[in-house]
C-alpha cells in the first residue's frame, strides 16, 4: 500500500502517475468532501469485485463519481436543477438511459445508479482520467465509515493499492437523494 498526501498526488510529478493508476484499475482509499471513500475504475469488473470482497458487500449497488456533468446529462434522466448543485456532498440516484455505463457488478444491471461529484481535489484527478469511479465508504459492512486514514480497518488496508491522505475529515457521509420518481426523496 502506497500512501500519498493529497498535495503530492496533485503535483506535476505525481499527477500523471495517479491518473494512470486510476485507469489501470488500482484500488484507492481517497478523500471526498464528506468522508474517505474506497474506489476504482467503475468500468473494471475485476477491480469492482475486489472492492465488494474487501468490504464484504455483495447485496447493494455502489455509486460512482461522474467524470463530468455532461456524462450525467448524456446517460441519465435528470432534473438539471439538482445536478447543478454538484460538486457537493450529494449522491443522486438517477434513472439510467444508456446501457453499459459501468461494470455489471457496480449496480447489478439495475436501471438506476447513484452518482456524485465530490467537492474535493481528488475528484479532479478522477475527472482527468475521464472515467466513472466507484465511490463507497471505507468500512466493512455494518461498521462506521472512516474520517482518517489511520482508522482504515486492517482487512481493507492489506488489500488496497494507494491511499490519498488529506488528513482528518470532519463531515458526515453524503446526502442520498432518489431522483427516479416524480418527487425527490431523501434516503439518508
Amino acid at each position: 500500500m502506497e500512501i500519498i498526501s493529497i498535495s503530492k498526488a496533485l503535483s506535476k510529478t505525481n499527477r500523471k502517475k495517479v491518473i494512470k493508476s486510476i485507469i489501470e484499475g488500482k484500488i484507492f482509499v481517497y478523500p471526498t468532501d464528506t468522508i474517505y471513500g474506497i474506489g476504482c475504475d467503475a468500468l473494471n469488473e475485476d477491480s469492482v469485485n475486489k472492492i465488494r470482497e474487501i468490504k464484504d458487500r455483495f447485496d447493494k449497488p455502489f455509486s460512482v463519481i461522474a467524470p463530468n456533468k455532461p456524462w450525467i446529462y448524456n446517460n441519465f434522466k435528470v432534473n438539471k436543477r439538482y445536478i447543478e448543485r454538484l460538486p457537493g456532498p450529494f449522491t443522486f440516484i438517477l434513472k439510467v438511459i444508456k446501457k453499459n455505463l459501468v461494470a455489471k457488478s457496480v449496480n447489478f444491471n439495475l436501471d438506476t445508479l447513484g452518482v456524485r461529484i465530490p467537492d474535493n481535489e481528488f475528484t479532479k484527478l478522477v475527472q482527468e482520467a475521464g472515467i466513472p469511479f466507484i465511490t463507497t465508504s471505507v468500512n466493512i459492512k455494518n461498521k462506521k465509515p472512516i474520517t482518517s486514514i489511520d482508522k482504515i480497518p486492517r482487512k481493507i488496508a492489506k488489500e488496497i493499492d494507494i491511499v490519498i491522505d488529506a488528513g482528518e475529515l470532519k463531515n458526515n457521509p453524503s446526502t442520498i437523494i432518489d431522483l427516479t420518481g416524480k418527487i425527490a426523496k431523501i434516503l439518508r
